[in-house]
């Protein structure tokens, strides 16, 4: 007889994201004279700058050629990326992170739930709260959890309270955690950590022997030279924390945009 996965019925709500189109889909079917700003789903409202839609076209037509023209590529992602990634994202702010150490995924949503095929079910897992939906869901489907109690919180994770009484500041817990989700800038809040503060995680991890799960995604938007775009600036996290960076936030008017070329070509 065929079983089913029965940490999926712990979910007591859709998934954060269909829900807000769901509503704002409603709203703008009650009021369709009113304007609305979407501020919900991480999509975009401008279109691919050149620099991109060029890329891409000479991608396209190198593998329309067989002198150019390549098939599967690594799993780690190709050498000429992850290289310009390290020495551009990372060693050119100090972090001492080698081409070898990247690897080239589909995104960093995806990587904060797929980490978790590596890992125990018997950690405890902390959470700023609140938090970037995928990081609780995942753990809950995967059984790392408990049931859900009447606010919506599950059992074994250990929530971190940030709000404007803590200038959105989470507080290092009293209690030995395994697992540290940390997302800076803050998704939801947009708050950002200063190195005091992520230094103090830091010592926190290599104290307790425990993994800090770090979302960097948003490290374009920063603007502030004094504010950490990596956590590996700090010292130790090299010890005691796995980053996840994103591409799709760095196609933002008014941010720095990257651009990788390959590796006989000058990156812009």
């Amino acid at each position: 007889m065929v079983t089913i996965n029965e940490n999926y019925l712990k979910l007591k709500a859709g998934y954060l994201f269909p829900e807000i189109a769901r509503r704002v889909n409603a709203f703008v079917e009650a009021h369709p004279a009113a304007s609305v700003i979407r501020l919900g789903i991480g999509d975009v409202t401008e279109p691919l700058p050149q620099a991109c839609r060029e890329a891409m076209v000479k991608a396209v037509e190198e593998m329309g050629d067989r002198a150019t023209f390549q098939g599967y590529g690594p799993e780690q992602g190709h050498g000429w990326l992850r290289e310009k990634i390290s020495v551009q994202d990372f060693r050119a702010r100090g972090c001492d992170i080698d081409a070898s150490e990247i690897f080239i995924s589909d995104g960093s949503k995806c990587d904060c739930g797929n980490i978790l095929d590596i890992f125990g079910s018997n950690n405890t897992i902390a959470v700023t709260d609140p938090v970037y939906p995928v990081y609780v869901d995942t753990n809950v489907m995967a059984g790392h959890t408990g049931p859900a109690d009447a606010s919506g919180k599950y059992g074994g994770l250990v929530y971190l309270p940030i709000s404007a009484e803590n200038d959105f500041t989470a507080k290092i817990p009293t209690e030995k955690v395994d697992l540290i989700y940390l997302c800076f800038p803050n998704n939801p809040t947009g708050a950002v950590a200063s190195r005091e503060a992520l230094q103090a995680w830091v010592d926190y991890a290599r104290a307790n022997d425990s993994l800090i799960l770090f979302d960097a995604a948003y490290e374009a938007f920063i603007t502030d030279p004094s504010i950490p775009h990596s956590i590996y600036e700090l010292e130790g996290a090299r010890d005691c924390a796995i980053e996840f960076r994103s591409f799709s936030k760095m196609r933002v008017y008014g941010y720095p945009l990257r651009i990788y070329g390959r590796a006989q070509e000058p990156a812009g």
